[in-house]
């Protein structure tokens, strides 16, 4: 058990939260949300003890062994995968490595083996014996080879890295873990395998996410950090979000019908205060309304963008017929003779490991490479808008304004009140739309990319990984426009929730060739499971 008392953490003399009071118990999982920079990394990381609160404290029971998802992905390249994964239990490793530096010495005494003995006794109580088998097993379960074993960390690419991290994370059994966006760079199977292990978890598991689905699967607790607050809720995040919309509504509403009654009694008051036949009612509403008050929702740290893509005109019949492409990058076949036909109305999702195969694809559709082999023919009435995965070419080194920035996508009649009130709908207000373009997050610039998109109006639009960098409620932004967008639509992502609410047609880059189903992406799953 944690148990979190009176906690607050302030920087540079301002609140992140303040006068948190919480307890995360055994058998239950709990889902951190908030939005970018409510500060949910940063609670993770004063409950495992790597950075000190301004006040109160946290107490983890002395018997609880804590893991840890560690963040650097260079930390252990000196190391084996075996060695890494072993680390997660950090006292097995240590009781491993000395027990075997004993039976290299040359000089054993009998002091030695008396200590060997006790190490031995040790090791085999924390399941040391089996520990090779248990890491293969995490392997295998997060899609890697057991080959990897004795490959040295700094020779595996990030990928296969934060997997391995992850199996440190889940290694020998701790009573707590501790996830950071465990799901990223993870393929939709290694999510699949994570979200049965968890659910089949008996320790303590506080985990932040921006994944809706993953946290709807593995998540009985919802830990909200906003209004400078952090409290828990019972359920999983469609449950918390339809009860903190509710009372969002009905705060609201209350607060209407509370303004109508001041309203009515500052009428009276102010009709009959010097008639002598109803100065007593008078008084007496007067009364009433010293004791109403309209109940202030304090500031969220929540904000949605609006994301709405509209089309200039209808596309045609015609939309865009692909012919054997294929393509060699670096001396791998990453297209082979790929061919499918889009239909007007079709919203792809392309799925899968094969990430540098969907790039590649949407690179020769929008002429930015040409393929080795075969042919592609765009539809006469088609109009395209792509959001690339790498952006950096479009910020590296420019210094123009976030304003600036966006005119250059915009139609030459369009008047700088137009753009900063389209600015204002993606979170740029004020004099945020003067900030230098090459500066922003992550996430900033990934609703500039968005923005330049709805400029366009095409109808027909290419998104490769559009979730990445955003938080919750950017996500669902992005869900919901292409969600009500009438166009053709093709997009890459690991957001299952996305996924399932947007495509209507999965095609997966397999080493048989490319699948192509006309399904939702839990059919398709269905589908595959049942091959």
């Amino acid at each position: 058990m944690i148990t979190v008392s009176n906690l607050s953490l302030s920087f540079n003399g301002q609140a992140l939260f303040k006068n948190v009071d919480l307890k995360f118990l055994e058998g239950n999982c709990y889902g951190v949300i908030g939005a970018n920079g409510a500060g949910k990394s940063t609670f993770l990381r004063i409950l495992s003890g790597e950075l000190e609160p301004s006040g109160g404290s946290v107490t983890v029971d002395a018997k609880n062994r804590m893991s840890v998802l560690k963040q650097d992905h260079f930390a252990f390249d000196e190391f084996t995968v075996l060695d890494t994964i072993m680390m997660g239990n950090r006292r097995m490793y240590e009781v491993m490595k000395q027990k075997d530096a004993l039976y290299l010495k040359e000089d054993f005494t009998e002091e030695d083996g008396i200590l060997a003995s006790e190490l031995e006794a040790e090791f085999a109580e924390m399941g040391g014996w089996e520990a090779e088998t248990e890491a293969g097993k995490l392997l295998q379960g997060l899609g890697l080879d057991l080959s990897l074993l004795e490959a040295q960390m700094g020779s595996l690419p990030v990928k296969q890295k934060v997997k391995v991290l992850l199996a440190q994370a889940l290694f020998g059994r701790p009573d707590i873990i501790l996830l950071d966006e465990p799901t990223n760079h993870l393929d939709n199977d290694s999510i699949t395998w994570l979200e049965d292990f968890l659910m089949d978890y008996e320790g303590t598991v506080i985990v932040v996410s921006h994944d809706r689905h993953f946290l709807n699967n593995v998540c009985t607790h919802i830990v909200d950090v906003d209004y400078n607050q952090i409290k828990i809720y019972v359920g999983n995040y469609d449950f918390w979000y339809e009860s903190s919309q509710l009372m969002q509504r009905l705060i609201r509403e209350q607060n209407r019908k509370v303004e109508e009654k001041i309203k009515d009694l500052q009428d009276f008051v102010a009709r009959f205060s010097a008639n002598k036949s109803k100065s007593r009612q008078a008084t007496s509403r007067r009364k009433l309304l010293e004791k109403l008050a309209v109940e202030e929702m304090p500031a969220s740290s929540r904000r949605y963008p609006f994301v709405g893509f509209s089309m200039d005109r209808e596309p045609g019949k015609e939309i865009l017929e692909v012919k054997d492409l294929s393509k060699t990058i670096d001396g791998v076949k990453v297209l082979d003779r790929v061919s499918f036909r889009l239909n007007r109305g079709d919203k792809v999702g392309f799925v899968g490991e094969n990430e540098i195969a969907v790039t590649t694809l949407f690179r020769i559709l929008m002429e930015e490479i040409e393929p080795d082999e075969g042919s592609f023919k765009w539809g006469v009435s088609t109009s395209r808008s792509y959001f690339p995965k790498d952006n950096s070419e479009y910020f590296d080194g420019c210094t123009l304004s976030i304003l600036d920035w966006l005119r250059q996508y915009a139609p030459p009649e369009a008047l700088e009140s137009y753009l900063r009130g389209f600015l204002g709908k993606m979170l740029f207000s004020g004099d945020d739309v003067f900030k230098p373009v090459e500066v922003l997050s992550g996430g900033e610039k990934v609703r500039c990319m968005l923005s330049r998109m709805m400029m366009f109006g095409s109808n027909v639009l290419l998104l490769d990984q559009p979730t990445n960098h955003l938080d919750l409620e950017s996500i669902t932004a992005v869900n919901n426009g292409l969600t009500a967008f009438k166009g053709v639509v093709l997009f890459s992502s690991y957001d299952h929730e996305f996924i399932q609410t947007v495509a209507n047609r999965i095609m997966e880059f397999t080493p048989n060739g490319l699948v192509d189903r006309l399904s939702t992406y839990d059919e398709y799953l269905e589908w595959k499971a049942g091959r």
